[in-house]
């Protein structure tokens, strides 16, 4: 690593929690690293000196979320000019992040335990390809797919005749519960059940 990356990173860490604050994180309402950026500053991108594009990219690099396709190109974008920074920070941030988030969904469709509802989310996101159908799916999609898949395998339980009555009863409340309520049932709760 570069001395004067080392010492950005550095910088970052140290001041990453009250710059987290400060910046808000991307949505899925298509919220893009530009205004991400510019949110703390009052400076547009274009305008912003160097030591500001690095401090910027610098963030980007110290978040623990960054993904490699992020961090790849955050670091190309630091060895690059600084027309490449501004770069990064305008659209390669947002197609970087679409990588690594096409990348997890991959993980997610190769999972054997992923249920139809999520196979199907995760596939339309991709067949959408856009980098807010993935992180829309990443961020929603994949917990209400999971509930769908959830909510069919309380059903499945609760069609056997030969549970008992109080797995029967956990699992009818469940069934009409949260999306985290399946979950837990589904993991947890139908094993803690007496009877």
């Amino acid at each position: 690593m570069r001395p004067t990356r080392a010492v950005l990173l550095v910088a970052a860490t140290a001041l990453a929690p009250a710059l987290l604050v400060a910046t808000p994180a991307f949505a899925a309402d298509g919220t893009t690293a530009s205004t991400t950026v510019t949110a703390t500053t009052t400076t547009p991108i274009d305008e912003m000196p160097e030591e500001d594009l690095r401090v910027a990219i610098a963030r980007i690099l110290a978040d623990e979320d960054s993904g490699k396709g992020v961090v790849r190109e955050a670091n190309k974008a630091l060895d690059g000019t600084v027309e490449d920074m501004r770069t990064f920070l305008k659209t390669g941030y947002r197609l970087a992040q679409a990588e690594d988030d096409a990348v997890a969904i991959a993980r997610i469709l190769a999972d054997d335990d992923s249920g139809r509802a999520v196979v199907r989310e995760a596939n339309e996101a991709l067949d959408d390809g856009t980098p807010e159908a993935l992180r829309a799916f990443l961020e929603t999609g994949y917990r209400l797919a999971q509930a769908e898949d959830d909510r069919v395998a309380v059903a499945r339980i609760l069609a056997d005749p030969t549970i008992s009555d109080a797995l029967r009863a956990a699992a009818e409340k469940a069934i009409d519960g949260t999306p985290e309520e399946l979950r837990y049932f589904l993991e947890v709760g139908r094993y803690e059940v007496d009877g």
